[in-house]
């Protein structure tokens, strides 16, 4: 008997917190401190139109004259999301996260940013998976 192999629903964190695009790259630090996360899915309208990872701020507070309170997320985020649905399976997900070094990818449903599964959430999966399998 195979063991079916479990989606990303199961691992990735639901309701993530968003941003908007005109909101400042101050303010998405300060979501991402408060929420200890790495990741901001970026809407405009309700509609998903980009990411904003940790990485993406720091390189961007780098350049010179960058003010972060004056700066829009919209300037840093990357445009071109990875997007999956909640019943993605978590071995091609996995597969397609390393194969381009993504650090997440954004679940939608109906439209709309329903979870955000991150390589901490891989990770964490690996260890469940590999803790639940029969000792050899």
């Amino acid at each position: 008997m195979t063991k079916a192999i479990p989606t990303v629903k199961r691992y990735m964190t639901a309701s993530p917190h968003t941003i908007g695009l005109a909101q400042s790259l101050a303010h998405a630090h300060k979501v991402m401190r408060e929420h200890r996360i790495r990741h901001l899915p970026v809407l405009d309208g309700g509609a998903l139109v980009g990411v904003i990872s940790e990485r993406d701020l720091h390189l961007i507070e780098t350049l010179r004259d960058v003010d972060p309170e004056k700066v829009a997320v919209e300037e840093a985020m990357t445009p071109v999301v990875y997007t999956i649905s909640p019943d993605a399976r978590l071995d091609e997900v996995s597969r397609e996260m390393a194969e381009h070094k993504y650090g997440s990818a954004i679940v939608i449903e109906h439209g709309k940013v329903v979870g955000v599964f991150t390589t901490t959430d891989g990770m964490r999966a690996l260890a469940e998976l590999l803790e639940a399998r029969p000792r050899s």
